[in-house]
């Protein structure tokens, strides 16, 4: 078999992602240096980081990122940024009580922070057990990962520029690529100063909430922490109690952050240009809106009735109390459709008609273009004018009848892509779901039917939280290492859309 991808290009230049990752590594560095803790775990962390970019450079042929290199590519910068990603996590747990000493365990938080998941496997989060430094760096993974670790790359170096199309393409979340500009360095610097001055905004919103007395342990640092966390859609929190540990006013302006974090960034673009039409005329946001309106209002409407018990300081549902019923139906949908990952509410205490709600939220997913995982509304948009247009052709067979989106029509190669990638999604979540059931048997780890299906569910979609013992102040500690890897391995091809991972593992990619 002769090999026709250029591995080595691949390879090389993922050691040249590694090399720029470290840089990120001095901001906890900083935090360490403020508050004296974890200084040695992330200085040893760069020149690890550093030792093993520069290894994987060395390997540079001829720079040739045809679309299959560009693929290649793409998958091994993500997980090679998670291992090394691991390393503050393993160092720092190391010899300690701390979950993260074992490598399956410090992987699985890194992986689920660049993804943007969510999940964790840290049994308690506080400053009392993890320090400032590394609790930072948990929510910076999150941030790094939103827009994209390889959208950040092409904006920045210019070798990845000239392949810039293929390489976002292949890990920009959703089936088609705007360009906003003719030149695709340029419009991955307009996404990421879009995604930046929205963080900036947002943590100027939070922490002005403190000053004003409406949030007192919004702190600067918890402004910012949670500013790295929001806008990527990853839900991680420095505080164990997650959003519930603040205001009702805090939540109140979590929410409109989270909608936009699940909107199509482009949109936005054109919003600031003046073009405000295309934000209203566009499907997808239209449909993306109706959801959350729609699910929020059968939610708010089953919380007003007490489907679930008061939960005390967790700013649980007291039943007949419309502006609390309204907030958490509105902060949980949101949160769980756009896989955020956050909680104002124990929501696994609800009713089991409560849950069925959210976890058909945790189905819909975030907008093409965005930092939400799932499937996607542009994609369900798309299979369901399908199914409409079957059923018509069913009734009018000589009938042709193509499938429009905002008047225009839709090329049949990618309706086939949109239906080949649901029906993929679908078929692992599935069979993960019934692997992780049997893991957990195989061990004798008690896991319900309801805590598969969302284990599998809150990994492959970028998630994060699920029910029972995963719900939203739970962890994913308990299960066995295979199971651990195999999520890993969910959160990965997730956030990369399946197939430019998937794609790896098939003959026909390596050979001529």
């Amino acid at each position: 078999m002769r090999v026709r991808v250029n591995w080595r290009a691949s390879v090389a230049l993922t050691g040249t992602v590694l090399k720029y990752l470290s840089l990120t590594l001095f901001v906890p560095l900083a935090v360490g240096l403020v508050y004296g803790e974890d200084v040695l775990v992330f200085a040893v962390s760069i020149v690890l980081t550093v030792g093993v970019g520069a290894a994987l450079e060395r390997l540079e042929s001829e720079p040739d990122l045809q679309p299959r290199e560009a693929m290649l590519l793409v998958a091994l910068a993500w997980f090679a940024v998670a291992l090394v990603g691991a390393i503050p996590f393993l160092l720092a747990g190391y010899g300690t009580e701390s979950a993260l000493g074992d490598p399956a365990n410090a992987l699985f938080e890194s992986m689920s922070g660049f993804t943007t998941t969510g999940a964790t496997v840290m049994e308690e989060i506080s400053f009392e057990r993890h320090s400032h430094a590394l609790l930072m760096w948990r929510q910076l993974t999150q941030w790094l990962g939103g827009m994209g670790i390889i959208v950040l790359m092409v904006a920045i170096l210019p070798e990845l520029a000239v392949n810039g199309a293929q390489l976002i393409e292949s890990e920009a979340p959703g089936p088609q690529l705007q360009k906003l500009t003719p030149r695709i360095a340029e419009t991955a610097r307009i996404l990421w100063l879009v995604y930046f001055g929205f963080t900036v905004l947002y943590v100027f919103l939070l922490y002005g909430l403190h000053l004003a007395g409406l949030a007192e342990n919004m702190t600067f640092y918890n402004a910012v922490a949670h500013g790295f966390t929001t806008l990527p859609t990853g839900g991680f929190s420095p505080e164990g109690d997650s959003i519930a540990a603040f205001s009702a006013a805090v939540q109140w302006v979590v929410i409109p952050f989270m909608v936009i974090a699940g909107t199509n960034f482009a949109l936005f673009w054109y919003l600031f240009s003046g073009e405000t039409r295309r934000i209203v005329q566009n499907t997808e946001f239209r449909s993306y809106a109706g959801a959350m309106a729609v699910l929020t209002a059968i939610l708010a409407a089953l919380l007003y009735g007490g489907v679930a018990p008061p939960l005390g300081d967790l700013g649980g549902t007291t039943g007949g109390v419309t502006e609390n019923s309204l907030r958490q139906a509105a902060f949980q949908i949101v949160s769980l459709l756009t896989s955020t990952g956050y909680a104002t509410s124990n929501f696994v205490e609800w009713s089991e008609t409560g849950k069925l709600v959210l976890l058909f939220a945790m189905f819909v997913g975030g907008s093409a273009g965005s930092t939400g995982g799932g499937v996607k509304v542009i994609r369900w948009v798309i299979v369901l004018k399908t199914l409409r247009r079957e059923l018509f052709v069913a009734a009018h067979p000589e009938a042709v009848k193509p499938i429009r989106l905002a008047g225009n029509v839709v090329d049949e190669t990618a309706i086939r892509g949109v239906l080949g990638f649901t029906f993929m999604y679908l078929l692992v979540f599935g069979v993960s779901t019934v692997v992780i059931a049997l893991d957990a048997a195989r061990i004798g780890y008690p896991l319900s039917t309801l805590e598969a299906i969302s284990a599998s569910l809150a990994t492959i979609g970028n998630i994060g939280p699920g029910f029972g013992s995963l719900g939203p102040f739970g962890n994913y500690n308990d299960f066995p290492s295979t199971s651990k890897l195999l999520m890993v391995f969910l959160m990965w091809i997730g956030r990369l859309e399946i197939v430019p991972v998937l794609v790896l593992f098939t003959g026909g990619f390596w050979r001529r």
